[in-house]
């Protein structure tokens, strides 16, 4: 699933929403602004993949609603994601050390060849 997807999916899990309110809602938790056309190409594989469904037409707004499916898929995409955030928090919490032994061992080196 891509990143749009994960959006959308996200935008969808406190509720349903019509195509124009879950823009507005994935630009106001994520900061991402979804253009029309991205976003109905984007709800198409989704609804395929019964990760979402559409509901009844209100007033010509078509509303979607996040399923039991897509609920789990959204949440193996959140826990990939978790690993990959705390992985990347880790590896940068150590990485002045790491650029410090780095400059140190290259001074080494570079006494030796001398």
């Amino acid at each position: 699933m891509n990143s749009i997807g994960v959006l959308i999916l996200t935008g969808l899990a406190d509720g349903d929403k019509h195509g124009y309110a879950l823009t507005k809602d994935v630009d106001a938790f994520a900061e991402v602004k979804l253009a029309p056309g991205t976003l109905y190409e984007a709800l198409q594989p989704l609804g395929r993949q019964a990760l979402i469904e559409p509901l009844e037409p209100v007033e010509r707004r078509l509303a979607y609603r996040l399923t039991a499916a897509g609920a789990s898929a959204l949440q193996d995409q959140l826990d990939g994601q978790r690993r990959v955030t705390e992985t990347g928090l880790r590896r940068l919490a150590a990485f002045p050390a790491a650029a410090a032994n780095a400059g140190a061992l290259a001074a080494t080196a570079t006494a030796r060849v001398a």
